[in-house]
């Protein structure tokens, strides 16, 4: 990954950032006070800062959006929450000018940001608010770049660039992003930029955050016995353990022959006694799902294809917003109980949805979302606390391992996985919160964006998807946290479907060698959470864009050993 300058940009990171303690009791001390000043823009400005300093550009770049979007509201009396921001703004004067404001040219461009009217004219309000502005652009646009997401970064410097021509930083940012997408695109160092030809999709730390107070301990004796009650209504014969798991690798290695691996402990689903070949291993019903056609025939609970609307049919309407059909009465009446009441007639049901073809994954994981959100809004909890991901592991990796310095790079560092847009992690999300009726800076405790990327990290090794028949284009997906709990291995002993209930059951043989199925008493249930026909490198591909890392099990390094000394064919033995 090569830099395209030693130093870092003026724009957001001093020559040396601060110790890592230090920023994070500063986030922590900015959080709180916007717990009690939820509308103030400089607030926001001031932690999408520290953010960068602690080398998250990312939640910068959420930061820096909610502090532009608080700009607009002062400037226009008729926006929702136009008295709110304005009313922060009365503690701050533009001379002196706010710290995080009275940075590199932006003062400078002071005069050019009172519209020509004069300040008096102006008002002061409208001018902290144009200020606001700039700086907002000149984070997102650097932060987004940072993330990979070329488009997104090139589209607010230039919305800057228009606001003040002659903005150092813009400017520089700027030529940073066209100096990473000429080798992005491979073009040479005087070859134009069209806008739309820049990638959007980048990759971000995947990780517990240090703040994050709602990962359970999911070893621990409370946890398990919770675990293994609700499971027993769904799989008897199985039970929730603790399982030792080969850790999955950044990319390929020499590790492949060792006969002694690294390992890590994860949750595992064990049986308990002896499961024929055939048998049923695990019945779950989740409402945790996303459909991405839109006007499609299929259950809003479950995400079955709906009986036919004849006289005679058990699907039911919602009373108060008849597009909404589910599959029967008890689909019906579990919405109701767990989220539909949250989004019933908040005309939410066309976001995202008929997608073009390179963004349908991105489509299905912000649905998930959406679903997510309106679960924890009408049962009143925090997202992660809701029971259908709070103890799903997202394949984080610690912290200490994603940092970085403040360098500009062709792409993300290796070490962040999780894929990444602005339009997908930032824009929409909060936009079906706004049509959900949520103040989205009054929530920020439930609606952060680390909140949707913790959410995003475990729906991306979890969900399953189904392709609609007629084109083979998947439109479904669910997230069944206990079929998950079944750990990936690319020699199962499980197969499975999914059709409004999530079905394991034991496979009739195995993958490799054809040995006989069933699983015996003691033995952990192995899954497969991607195609175990496809070759090993393609299934260590899948594996790196939606575990994190490249798949650690036997099959997986057999074949890679085999292939890594000449021997044809890497698909299953015979």
């Amino acid at each position: 990954m090569s830099a395209i300058d030693s130093s870092s940009p003026s724009v957001i990171m001093d020559e040396k950032d601060p110790p890592r303690g230090p920023l994070l009791e500063r986030r922590q001390q900015l959080t709180d006070a916007l717990a009690s000043s939820p509308y103030d823009l400089i607030l926001y400005l001031e932690r999408a800062v520290v953010y960068s300093h602690l080398a998250y550009p990312d939640l910068a770049a959420a930061d820096a959006y909610r502090s532009l979007l608080l700009a607009d509201e002062v400037r226009d009396e008729s926006f929702e929450y136009h008295d709110q921001a304005k009313a922060t703004l009365q503690g701050y004067k533009t001379t002196p000018c706010p710290e995080v404001l009275n940075h590199g040219s932006l003062v400078q461009d002071f005069d050019r940001l009172v519209d020509g009217a004069g300040a008096e004219a102006a008002g002061e309000y409208n001018i902290l608010a144009n200020l606001v502005t700039v700086r907002c652009f000149q984070i997102l646009s650097l932060s987004l770049l940072l993330c990979g997401c070329l488009k997104s970064a090139l589209s607010f410097c230039e919305r800057g660039i228009n606001m003040v021509p002659h903005n150092r930083e813009l400017r520089e940012i700027k030529g940073y992003i066209e100096q990473v997408a000429r080798r992005r695109l491979r073009k040479g160092p005087d070859a134009p930029i069209e806008i739309n030809s820049l990638p959007d999709r980048g990759a971000v730390r995947r990780e517990v955050y240090p703040w994050n107070t709602h990962e359970p301990d999911r070893f621990s004796e409370d946890s398990l016995s919770f675990l293994n009650a609700r499971l027993s209504q769904m799989a008897p014969k199985c039970e929730v353990k603790v399982s030792a798991l080969p850790v999955l690798l950044d990319g390929e290695s020499n590790t492949d022959g060792y006969d002694i691996i690294p390992t890590c402990n994860q949750l595992g689903l064990f049986a308990k006694e002896d499961i024929a070949p055939g048998e049923t291993v695990l019945e779950e019903y989740s409402l945790l799902t996303a459909n991405n056609r839109h006007k499609e025939s299929n259950c809003d609970a479950c995400g079955t294809e709906l009986p036919p609307l004849d006289s005679n049919s058990k699907a039911v309407s919602c009373p108060e917003c008849y597009d909404t059909i589910f599959c029967d009465e008890f689909c019906f009446t579990k919405a109701q109980e767990q989220y539909h009441p949250a989004v019933c007639d908040k005309d939410v049901d066309s976001i995202a949805k008929d997608p073009d073809a390179g963004d349908i994954d991105q489509s299905l994981y912000l649905l998930l979302l959406a679903r997510l959100l309106a679960m924890s809004t009408h049962q009143g909890i925090h997202p992660l606390e809701v029971d259908e991901i709070k103890y799903i592991w997202g394949d984080f990796v610690d912290s200490s391992s994603n940092d970085v310095d403040g360098s500009i790079t062709d792409e993300p560092p290796p070490e962040w996985t999780l894929p990444f847009s602005f339009k997908y992690n930032i824009e929409i999300p909060l936009h079906i919160l706004e049509k959900m009726d949520i103040d989205i800076f009054a929530t920020l405790d439930k609606h952060d964006l680390w909140v949707f990327n913790t959410a995003y990290a475990k729906f991306r090794g979890t969900a399953s998807a189904r392709k609609n028949p007629r084109d083979q284009r998947p439109d479904v997906a669910a997230v069944h946290p206990f079929w998950c709990l079944a750990n990936h291995d690319c020699n199962p002993n499980v197969t499975w479907e999914w059709g409004g209930r999530m079905v394991l059951w034991a496979r009739e043989t195995r993958v490799v060698g054809n040995q006989p199925g069933g699983i015996k008493a003691g033995e952990e249930v192995l899954n497969h959470y991607c195609d175990v026909n496809l070759p090993v490198q393609q299934r260590r591909e899948w594996a790196l864009g939606s575990l994190g890392g490249w798949c650690m099990c036997k099959r997986c390094r057999d074949e890679a050993g085999r292939a890594a000394n000449g021997v044809k064919g890497d698909g299953p033995p015979s």
